[in-house]
């Protein structure tokens, strides 16, 4: 009888923390997402980002009046302008290499409808333009332009390139 009354009130506990732990108050486990989606930004957030894309629209404004920048959109190419400019058309239609962001938007097919008219795919699904490879800048070409960046970004601030010492 003993033995009974312990399986029962066993039974009944085990019973009870189920109800409890699936009606109670415990903590919810949120889902988890690989990327956060925009509309998380806080408003301040947003607004300094909506900020430096009207500096970047600027500053490509000012580089195409002194002829130095041609990008493949009307949106700013953020690797060109904060490089001191460059003419992504000519890089793209030598065959020689672009610049990443170019590289980027091409492959995500974010550039003039005169541009897209001739972007093709090859056999190993890799992106050409008039049946020419779209390849990355040169190493070489990578390094020259992330210091002109740097020096531009930094030109009259005082401060050195993060890594170096001045």
């Amino acid at each position: 009888m003993l033995m009974k009354f312990k399986m029962l009130a066993f039974g009944l506990a085990m019973w009870s923390c189920g109800y409890w732990m699936g009606n109670g108050d415990l903590p919810e486990v949120s889902a988890l997402t690989a990327q956060d989606d925009a509309s998380g930004l806080s408003q301040e957030t947003a607004i300094k980002i909506q900020a430096a894309h009207e500096a970047l629209k600027s500053a490509m404004d000012a580089l195409q009046q002194d002829g130095k920048y041609e990008g493949l959109s009307e949106t700013p190419n953020a690797y060109l302008v904060l490089s001191g400019g460059g003419n992504a058309k000519e890089d793209l239609t030598s065959g020689q290499g672009v610049d990443p962001e170019t590289f980027a938007a091409l492959y995500a097919r974010q550039v003039n409808q005169d541009i897209l008219d001739g972007l093709t795919v090859d056999d190993q699904g890799r992106l050409l333009y008039n049946d020419q490879l779209i390849r990355l800048y040169s190493k070489s070409r990578l390094e020259r332009t992330f210091a002109e960046r740097i020096k531009l970004s930094l030109a009259g601030s005082g401060k050195s390139p993060i890594g170096n010492e001045k």
